[in-house]
């Protein structure tokens, strides 16, 4: 990449009847309208967005079309690339809530302290090692950015993946964290590298410095404009709007001030106020949360298409077998011994531990800040560590996000760390309800539904719609029946649910197909198919009764799906079987307990003798993580 952007010459002038200014205008337009068909196709053909944007930026670029050269922007991409950047970061902050941290606590700290220190280390010993030319400073400073992964890049994987939340959860905060210590130690190293510091001491205070004035910044900004959100009166009218404006204001406040302090001290200070904004009970959330959406993928969509657009492939290729050797260290060794050391005892499952071992691509961050990087290191005569600066480091991103981001699908299918699919036809009250509770669990759901205004009403919620007549075969394909574990037929139609029940028993064989029933005198026609029933009569009747006679219970069952849990499972584990439940019980978690044990179909509340078998069915109750990880004991993954 050739980073000397310099001026545009004769800037807002006529140039053969149309100028610069026009030009430029026309370029920034067509860049955002390009990201959002990548956006769209992103959404079509379930592959993370980054896919198609870097690939329509080196489309766009010098190695391709050539509409977009070093010289489109001037000296103005730095800036636009930070104010990006600091919009981009803001959004996956506010994203971060607390209570999602605690579904995996232990694992989270330790990838963003422990994983990042060996990604760094590592990272910095692979570059020195497999490309000699490059000096130790900037091989620390290749390593230091190739420490973020980032919500840019793995945001759009885990809408594509729908993990279980555990998993979701720890490579968000991951991603977030990583993105502000990754860009403020790239900083110092920098820094380090124009100044020729040395002394750790030195070093610790330059980036003490940087995250200190990033929080306090951030914080501050986060305080002001929940005071204003909260207590003062915005508009009568407009209310929404400005309460939107507000918070985007607050974001490029934050990273203004905090930058004019110190240099990417303003990444550390919209990390800050997003997530404390982000957890905050603000008015107007969410229409706060959709425009900084739209936002987002705007300005994201702009920045990596202007950026992969500066790649030149010969810089690529001079880095020769060392570079693809620093590529295969970051994806093949670096990466899963980082997370498999950092998440060692923790709850997740071999294979989710190897699912997030492959999915850690690169993405905004270092890209944009080894550009920038770049210009001034070459500004300063040294082009050579300029080049392989960017050279490297988008090497790695090109490698991980198409092959990471690309494939991450079939590698979660392939480990099975994908929840079975549960299909809901019918997105009315019914339908989003159960839809709720499921995915509250971390179910995999797809509510399948054809009027247009329960569709809109669905997917404001949050589920995941698949638009078609759920009595056409053909549709039920489309929404994942193959992959179906449970298929719910939950219309106000009983012909509707009957044909349904028939169509995926025949065509797909669940596991389980359940019936919602609206007439009683109905229920033999479905169970005649073998289908189970829940008939809204009988089912009212019953908690109605529940309430009048065993209310404990009743109010217990009103909890199940957010403190309590009552779950199924089959007993897998060899470690179980020939156990009796004297022997296992005092080893369950506290507040778990074993209600039920199924074999050969019939239930029955087991004895203190009671010996397990394989294949046996336990039905576990208590309160929802001691309820999971009893069920871990019974069948590992």
């Amino acid at each position: 990449m050739a980073v000397d952007l310099s001026d545009v010459s004769d800037y807002g002038q006529s140039n053969g009847g149309v100028s610069v200014a026009g030009t430029l205008i026309a370029l920034v337009a067509a860049i955002i309208g390009v990201g959002v068909v990548a956006q769209v196709l992103s959404d079509r053909f379930q592959v993370p967005s980054i896919i198609f944007l870097l690939a329509a930026g080196i489309a766009l670029g010098p190695e391709g079309l050539g509409v977009i050269t070093e010289n489109s922007f001037g000296e103005a991409l730095p800036t636009i690339v930070g104010l990006s950047v600091a919009i981009i970061v803001f959004e996956g902050a506010f994203h971060l809530r607390f209570e999602t941290l605690r579904q995996a606590p232990r694992a989270t700290l330790r990838l963003v302290t422990f994983g990042a220190l060996v990604a760094f280390v590592a990272t910095t010993v692979v570059v020195q090692v497999a490309l000699p030319a490059v000096s130790w400073p900037v091989a620390a400073l290749i390593g230091a950015l190739l420490v973020a992964t980032g919500p840019t890049v793995i945001t759009p994987i885990l809408e594509v993946v729908p993990v279980r939340d555990r998993v979701e959860a720890v490579l968000e905060t991951e991603g977030i964290v990583n993105d502000v210590t990754a860009a403020i130690l790239a900083v110092v190293i920098f820094e380090a590298i124009l100044s020729g510091t040395t002394a750790p001491g030195a070093l610790l205070t330059l980036f003490v410095e940087r995250l200190g004035t990033g929080v306090l910044v951030g914080a501050l900004v986060a305080g002001a404009v929940f005071y204003a959100l909260r207590y003062v009166d915005l508009s009568p009218s407009n209310a929404p709007r400005n309460a939107r404006l507000l918070v985007l204001a607050g974001a490029l406040v934050a990273y203004g001030a905090a930058d004019a302090f110190f240099t990417e001290a303003g990444i550390a200070a919209v990390a800050t106020a997003g997530v404390l904004l982000g957890n905050a009970d603000v008015p107007y959330e969410e229409d706060i949360t959709d425009f900084k959406g739209d936002v987002t993928l705007v300005v994201l969509s702009f920045v990596f298409i202007a950026l992969a657009a500066l790649l030149e492939f010969e810089e690529l290729l001079a880095l020769g077998w060392g570079g693809l050797i620093v590529v295969l260290a970051v994806m093949l060794l670096v990466r899963p011994a980082l997370v498999l050391l950092s998440t060692a005892g923790d709850r997740f499952t071999r294979n989710e531990r190897l699912f997030m071992s492959f999915a850690g691509p690169r993405g905004i961050i270092p890209a944009s800040v080894s550009t920038l990087f770049a210009v001034q290191l070459t500004e300063r005569g040294m082009p050579e560590a300029a080049n392989a600066l960017v050279g490297t480091v988008f090497l790695v991103i090109l490698a991980t996000v198409v092959l990471e981001g690309g494939f991450a699908r079939r590698i979660a299918e392939a480990l099975d760390v994908i929840p079975m699919r549960v299909l809901i036809i019918g997105g009315g009250t019914v339908g989003r309800s159960l839809a709720t509770r499921l995915e509250e669990r971390g179910e995999n759901v797809v509510v399948i539904e054809t009027d247009e205004e329960q569709v809109r009403t669905a997917r404001n919620e949050g589920h995941t719609v698949h638009i078609g007549d759920g009595t056409d075969s053909e549709v039920l394909e489309a929404a994942g029946g193959a992959n179906a574990r449970t298929v719910v037929a939950a219309t106000g139609d009983d012909d509707v649910n009957l044909l349904v029940s028939q169509l995926a028993a025949s065509k797909f064989d669940p596991e389980t197909i359940l019936a919602r029933v609206n007439d009683p005198d109905n229920v033999a026609a479905f169970e005649e198919l073998g289908v189970r029933t829940v008939a809204s009569t009988f089912a009212t009747a019953q908690a109605l009764d529940n309430y009048i006679e065993r209310p404990a219970l009743a109010d217990w069952m009103g909890e199940i799906g957010r403190s309590g849990d009552v779950q199924e499972v089959e007993v897998t584990a060899p470690a179980i079987t020939g156990r009796s439940v004297r022997e296992l019980g005092p080893e369950l978690p506290e507040r778990s307990i074993i209600a039920l044990v199924t074999r050969d179909g019939e239930a029955e509340v087991p004895t203190a003798e009671f010996t397990f078998r394989t294949g046996d069915r336990v039905t576990l109750i208590g309160q929802r993580e001691a309820v999971r990880e009893a069920m871990r004991r019974f069948h590992p993954s």
